[in-house]
């Protein structure tokens, strides 16, 4: 094993997931636009930090939901709206 070649200095997870049946989910509060935005907010912010999608973060009645690590910040509901906070938190 070794170390990748590319080293992140954090890492956001947004959940872009998608249940069946009416199901609660982030994909239903607009969470892969948000992640699209947010994305683009960070790399110009500090590009040592990584923007990720992923499934299921087990928080769906909180959707859409985003964690930061390694501060193991987990946010609920978040838009579009938050981003200049979230950038704040990132500092």
């Amino acid at each position: 094993m070794k170390l990748a070649m590319k080293q992140f200095s954090q890492l956001i997870l947004v959940c872009v997931n998608e249940k069946e049946n009416g199901r609660d989910c982030c994909a239903k509060k607009l969470s892969l636009e948000f992640y699209q935005t947010l994305k683009t907010a960070v790399a110009e912010f500090d590009p040592t930090i990584r923007v990720a999608k992923t499934s299921c973060l087990g928080n769906c009645a909180s959707g859409a939901v985003m964690a930061i690590m390694p501060k193991n910040v987990y946010l609920g509901d978040v838009t579009e709206t938050d981003i200049p906070e979230i950038i704040k938190m990132l500092a």
